[in-house]
C-alpha cells in the first residue's frame, strides 16, 4: 500500500484527518454491533474512539516524509568497512488480517563516502513498519531506502518475525518465525561481503 499524500486520509501535520478517524470509528462500531449480543456494551461503547486512536499510533509511518527523516544525518567520515545495527525490535500489521507481526530487524551497510546516524536506522525500520504490511516487501523497503539515500557500496537487511495471523488463526502454529531478507550492492555480488554479513547477524 503506497501513500499518496494527494488523495489519502492521511494528513501532512502527521495526525489522523477527522474524515479518517469517524472512518475508523463507524467500522469498529459496525463490528461491535453485529456481536453485540456477546460483548459488554459498557465495555465497549468507547472501544472505537479508542480504536481509532490505536491505528493512528500504528499507522503512523504514512505520515513520515522521508528526507525530514534523515534531518541531514549524514556524514562523511573516512570509513570503509562494515556497519551493522542488530536487534532492532518493531512491531507491524499485516495488511491481510490486520493481526500484528513482530520481531527484529539486521541491517549492515559498507559506506562509500557518507555514514548516517545510528539513531536514523531504528526510525527507518520504524517508519516501515508502522504500516499495513508484509514482511517480504518491508524488508526490501528498508534497504532500498538505504542504499537511495545514503548512496552505500551496499546493503544488507534481514528481518525475523513471528506472525499473530499464522500464531492465533489457520494454522495455528505461534512458534514460526518467517526470516527474510535483501542484499543490494557488493552484499549481493560478492559471497565474501555476504558472508560476514550472515554471520554477524546469526
Amino acid at each position: 500500500m503506497k501513500s499518496n499524500r494527494k488523495s489519502s486520509q492521511f494528513s501532512s501535520d502527521k495526525v489522523l484527518s477527522q474524515e479518517a478517524k469517524n472512518h475508523i470509528e463507524l467500522g469498529v462500531s459496525s463490528i461491535i454491533k453485529s456481536i453485540k449480543q456477546f460483548v459488554d456494551e459498557d465495555g465497549t461503547l468507547n472501544s472505537p474512539i479508542r480504536v481509532s486512536k490505536m491505528y493512528e499510533e500504528l499507522l503512523s509511518g504514512y505520515l513520515i516524509e522521508p528526507d525530514e527523516l534523515l534531518n541531514n544525518a549524514l556524514f562523511d567520515v573516512e570509513y570503509d568497512e562494515m556497519v551493522i545495527v542488530k536487534g532492532v525490535d518493531f512491531y507491524s500489521l499485516c495488511e491481510h488480517h490486520m493481526l500484528p507481526f513482530y520481531g527484529e530487524a539486521h541491517v549492515g551497510y559498507t559506506p562509500k563516502k557518507k555514514i548516517v546516524g545510528l539513531s536514523k536506522i531504528p526510525r527507518i525500520i520504524e517508519m516501515y513498519a508502522r504500516r499495513l504490511q508484509v514482511q517480504e516487501r518491508m524488508t526490501q523497503q528498508i534497504a532500498s531506502f538505504l542504499f537511495e539515500h545514503v548512496d552505500p557500496i551496499g546493503v544488507g537487511v534481514v528481518i525475523e518475525a513471528q506472525h499473530l495471523c499464522a500464531a492465533m488463526r489457520g494454522i495455528k502454529k505461534p512458534n514460526t518465525i518467517m526470516i527474510t531478507s535483501t542484499l543490494l550492492g557488493h552484499f549481493k555480488s560478492n559471497s565474501a561481503t555476504r558472508e560476514e554479513f550472515m554471520s554477524h547477524v546469526r
